[in-house]
């Protein structure tokens, strides 16, 4: 019976890809999958919906919705005020743009200041996108190239690996290991020095390769390319704010967040609070930008929730008794167990919150009985649900192609190895310093 359950549970798992790469959202694909494996377990139906599916999802949605709210409102601020823009600006001015090596590195940094700064990946690609357009047109870079440092920026080291970061990667493990956002420090600093090495080689190789094989911005015509017109630059005619007053609120919610140790929660309420005052002139239609960045945060919670009430009805199988029992047996550090059955999760899910609100609701306590550090789990659970997650059925993957007029032939190469390949090569250096020094 338990061989039977863990090959239900592969097999649900290649139809919730085959149905995520098919373009079907979560929020229907998370219960279908679960009736698969409750059928096929012979599970009763209405009871482990009921119990295991919706326990997995409130469960999730009461501990994370009013963080994701002012999350959300937070990066919509930002994103209508021009804050968001203006020090997009500002920095492309500082990194200057005098080769084309320059220019990626400097949409890296940008992207990655952003995002560091508490603003979400949605934003930062509309606060970027009329910015890099143009100027990888002036410059002639292959516009698939934008990928790189685009997902460097906002989907590696600011995303799980630097400490203190307001991402919901490295917020989801506090509520279940009672950490913080610094926790398990040396071992992030370890994962960024070498996820940066790694793929600052990678923009220069990527780049080398494009004008060996002579492709330019011009000859890169993709049948689903957008026209350079249709990139909207909604900031074209607007007037932002000095980048004084735009940076006041990212820093103002990192100093709150890592200085002063406020929770994150009041951290995330007093950050908008500031945003609504010194940004109230500089915002066009003020209800809207309210409305609009409250209901944003409801989406992107709905899809983890989801993920994580599958991930409960799995956690209610036999098998997956056996998979743990795997997992903690794992030669060597549990660690690196707990880095296996975390990045396979969020590789599962297409999800880095998904699968590390998977793993910390089915898998957290049973490693804090190990005896680990908190600390450790901490930072080794966060940073491995940003390798596998970026998979082709990656929403954020999805979305960012789509935006950038590209498709997965033309560039999901390089989210692959930026995204996928790069963290993954990372945590073995953060691995070593979590298992010598904690």
């Amino acid at each position: 019976m338990g061989m039977w359950s863990i090959t239900t549970i592969v097999l649900s798992l290649i139809l919730l890809i085959l149905l995520a790469l098919r373009g079907f959202t979560i929020i229907i694909i998370a219960p279908i999958v679960s009736l698969f494996v409750i059928v096929l377990n012979g599970m009763p139906i209405l009871e482990t919906f009921q119990n295991d599916y919706m326990g997995g999802f409130v469960n999730y949605a009461k501990n994370y919705y009013l963080i994701f709210l002012f999350a959300a409102m937070f990066g919509k601020f930002m994103d209508d005020s021009g804050a968001a823009r203006r020090i997009a600006e500002s920095l492309l001015k500082v990194l200057g743009k005098n080769s084309k090596y320059k220019v990626l590195v400097s949409i890296m940094v940008i992207c990655a200041f952003l995002t560091y700064g508490g603003i979400s990946l949605f934003v930062v690609i509309f606060a970027v996108l009329p910015i890099a357009k143009p100027l990888f047109k002036e410059m002639d870079i292959p516009w698939h190239l934008f990928l790189a440092p685009f997902f460097i920026g906002i989907g590696t080291f600011t995303m799980t690996m630097l400490p203190g970061t307001p991402s919901i990667q490295n917020i989801i493990p506090i509520s279940y290991l009672n950490t913080s956002v610094t926790s398990g420090a040396w071992i992030g600093i370890a994962g960024t020095i070498a996820v940066l090495v790694l793929n600052l080689w990678y923009l220069k190789y990527a780049l080398n390769r494009s004008e060996k094989k002579g492709e330019t911005y011009t000859t890169m015509k993709n049948l689903e390319d957008k026209k350079d017109e249709e990139i909207i630059d909604k900031y074209a005619n607007k007037k932002l704010p000095n980048l004084m007053l735009s940076m006041t609120p990212p820093i103002l919610l990192l100093v709150l967040l890592n200085l002063l140790k406020i929770e994150v929660l009041f951290t995330l309420m007093i950050s908008v609070l500031i945003c609504t005052i010194v940004f109230w002139n500089y915002i066009d239609m003020k209800k809207e930008t309210i409305n609009i960045g409250a209901t944003n945060a409801v989406l992107p919670l709905i899809n983890t929730s989801a993920d994580v009430g599958y991930g409960a009805v799995i956690a209610a199988t036999s098998g997956f008794a056996i998979f743990v029992d795997i997992m903690t047996n794992v030669p060597g550090s549990p660690l690196i167990s707990l880095y296996i059955a975390t990045t396979a999760l969020a590789g599962i899910t297409g999800s880095a919150s998904g699968g590390l609100g998977i793993a910390m609701e089915t898998l957290s306590e049973t490693y804090v009985n190990l005896d680990l550090d908190p600390n450790a789990i901490h930072r080794i659970a966060a940073m491995a649900s940003g390798g596998l997650d970026s998979l082709p059925h990656n929403g954020a993957v999805i979305t960012t192609l789509v935006v950038t007029g590209l498709t997965h032939k033309d560039g999901y190469i390089h989210v692959f190895m930026t995204c996928v390949i790069a963290p993954i090569l990372s945590a073995i250096p953060a691995l070593i310093v979590a298992i010598l020094f904690y």
